[in-house]
């Protein structure tokens, strides 16, 4: 009996002190809250004690909008190893226990806890999503929250927009100083003619001034010049006069003192520009979470990016609790301008001893004449311009000056024979005239050079070019005329099918006599045929110490190698357009910058099966949903070069499938 009531005495005791304790620690538990819920003084000390802080962390799910992943069908890939034997990949993890590979389906986790991600580039451009999530011990009505992600980018860092969470109390608050503000707006007055008193000055004008009062009731308009002349007092002193300045200077204050009331009574002003976020919370029960998504532009030697959340906890102006900065979340940026082959390229080129070029320009004749006039027109331009592409020739390092055929135009006005003989005169008068200018400066020239000594000792002049001139003819200059009449915008439809309808007339005389006669001849005649008194020149030339025809030489191709340029530039449009005439590795990668895959897969298919292309060929079967081709290219690419198996990390497309099919693990080391 003795044991039985010890027993029951402990087990009483047991029970009491069981129940203290639980009412105690319930009793603490709801102070606490409510010390928390109703005292934000006490509920900010809870929040220092604990160290409650915001979070970021990588966001569930795919990082690039423009990449759809996809749900194998299928848990076994059956490919080819580089031996062409067959090969089985499965989704597949081994037992710990007994060693065996069974089958693995993968779950999508709730969590991520990793703080590093690959994400690829794409036109250019890297998109990085990352959540802020706040636990709801941190958010009062009286509060806002600031939260500021820092980015780091090579050396440069970047402050991006801010994620407000504003309490219902604090927006109240808010609102509350933006109506006090308006009160005191309210009270200033704009129109500064309410502080006359417009009762005392018309009874004064009544009393003192009946003649201008009688005109309170007419519209006839009396100047300040008329009001002063007859009462000696002008009509703005009147006005001066009975307005309260008393309430007038008040009136000025409170215009002065806009800015200090709109500090006073606005303390944190509602930002509405450069945020990302601004919500208001009326109640919460779970944490706050927001998806944020930036897009950066892609740049050269561009590998990572880290960001950093900072904030703080803030009443009105008061910064009550700075947040700590967090760990940083890492973005580890693939792209694909690191495959460019940057080897240079060259071009095999024909090169010819023999070279022309032509020039025409219009020299103004006098009627029916041949003589070279310096004072008609713009010659004096037109001849200059001769002289200088002349000088050029002669003085070039590449080519010698051999010859020069001149050939002068004629307009149709006149006869066919007539204008042949007139063309045949102006090109023998054309060359005549530059033939002497060529000479004169050649003498000039030897002139200021002197003698010059060669290697044996003896005295030598450089002799002058011997520079040969021909005459052409070229008649009637109908074929420059036709595209003339084509282009003009003067003409009507009608005149121009009216000369159309003559251009088969075989004899040029009987043509000219056609147009002759309508209105629009006028018009051919002083606006179009002097633009047809052309005299072109043919310049042939040799290269310099060349003795063959011909010679084949190599040069660097410089349109290719921009467009690889562009290609590390990250200007993916450019290095496409320049690189497409040439459909090789190189253009296959600009396409798959550009999303251009199956332009991609037709280049890549053709192209020796290396390293490179057999990866780049794993990345578009895997965005054109071939897995089976994709995995089978990705391993033969890390077989040729195992540098490849910790690539296949950095581009989402590829590890996925490292991921679903176990890839890159030790029991694959046999197909390797």
């Amino acid at each position: 009996m003795k044991k039985i009531a010890i027993t029951v005495i402990c087990l009483t005791l047991s029970i009491t002190a069981f129940c203290q304790s639980f009412w105690s620690n319930l009793y603490e538990y709801c102070r606490d809250s409510i010390y928390r819920v109703y005292f934000p003084q006490g509920k900010l000390e809870a929040i220092r004690k604990n160290k409650t802080n915001a979070s970021i962390a990588l966001t569930n799910g795919t990082e690039i909008s423009d990449i759809e992943y996809r749900t194998p069908k299928k848990d076994t890939l059956q490919i080819l190893d580089i031996y062409g034997r067959e090969t089985l990949v499965m989704k597949a993890v081994r037992d710990e226990k007994t060693g065996e590979m069974l089958a693995n389906e993968i779950i999508d986790a709730a969590v991520v806890s990793a703080r590093f991600r690959n994400v690829a580039e794409r036109h250019g451009k890297v998109t990085i999503q990352f959540d802020i999530t706040v636990p709801h011990t941190m958010v009062d009505s009286k509060w806002q929250l600031r939260f500021t992600p820092d980015m780091y980018v090579l050396e440069d860092s970047v402050r991006l927009d801010p994620v407000i969470i504003t309490g219902r109390g604090y927006r109240k608050s808010q609102l509350r100083g933006y109506q006090q503000y308006e009160r005191f707006l309210s009270r200033i007055v704009s129109d500064t003619t309410a502080f006359v008193n417009y009762g005392q000055l018309d009874l004064f004008i009544e009393r003192n001034m009946p003649g201008l009062y009688a005109f309170k009731h007419d519209s006839t308009e009396v100047s300040d010049e008329m009001f002063y002349s007859y009462y000696g007092v002008s009509e703005a002193e009147a006005v001066e006069h009975y307005t309260n300045k008393l309430a007038r200077r008040i009136n000025d204050g409170r215009n002065l003192r806009r800015q200090k009331m709109y500090e006073k009574y606005v303390k944190a002003p509602i930002v509405t520009e450069g945020i990302r976020l601004d919500t208001v919370l009326v109640d919460i029960n779970g944490d706050f979470k927001y998806c944020y998504t930036q897009v950066i532009d892609s740049r050269p030697m561009l590998r990572k990016v880290d960001i950093v959340l900072s904030g703080g906890i803030f009443e009105q102006d008061k910064q009550l609790y700075s947040i700590p900065r967090g760990d940083p979340l890492t973005f580890y940026i693939s792209s694909v301008a690191s495959f460019a082959d940057m080897s240079e390229k060259y071009l095999t080129k024909v090169v010819e001893r023999q070279a022309t070029a032509s020039a025409s320009y219009n020299i103004i004749f006098p009627v029916a004449r041949a003589d070279v006039r310096y004072d008609l027109a713009d010659n004096d331009k037109e001849i200059a311009n001769i002289k200088k592409q002349l000088l050029g020739l002669m003085v070039n390092e590449t080519f010698v000056l051999d010859s020069i055929r001149v050939t002068a135009a004629a307009s149709p006005e006149g006869s066919y024979r007539q204008n042949e003989r007139l063309s045949q005169r102006r090109s023998e008068s054309v060359s005549s005239y530059f033939r002497s200018w060529i000479r004169h400066y050649q003498d000039s020239l030897e002139a200021v050079r002197g003698f010059q000594m060669d290697e044996s000792g003896r005295l030598t002049k450089d002799r002058a070019m011997n520079i040969h001139f021909q005459s052409s003819i070229c008649g009637e200059n109908w074929k420059s005329l036709d595209e003339m009449v084509r282009a003009d915008t003067k003409l009507s439809d009608e005149e121009k099918q009216h000369y159309y309808d003559q251009m088969n007339i075989t004899d040029y005389d009987e043509r000219e006599s056609k147009i002759k006669n309508q209105e629009y001849y006028k018009y051919l005649k002083d606006e179009l045929y002097p633009k047809l008194r052309t005299v072109t020149f043919d310049f042939y030339l040799h290269r310099k110490n060349m003795v063959k025809d011909t010679v084949h030489t190599t040069e660097l191709d410089t349109a290719y190698m921009r467009g690889v340029e562009a290609i590390r530039d990250r200007d993916y449009e450019a290095s496409a357009v320049l690189l497409a005439p040439y459909h090789d590795y190189n253009t296959a990668v600009a396409y798959v910058a550009l999303d251009r895959n199956r332009s991609a897969l037709e280049i890549l298919q053709d192209c020796e099966k290396t390293a490179p292309v057999n990866y780049m060929l794993a990345l578009v079967y895997s965005r054109l949903g071939d897995e089976n081709n994709a995995v089978q290219c990705y391993l033969t690419s890390c077989r040729q070069d195992p540098a490849y198996v910790h690539r296949g990390n950095l581009d989402p497309e590829i590890s996925e499938l490292i991921t679903l099919y176990g890839l890159n693990k030790k029991e694959d080391e046999e197909f390797y």
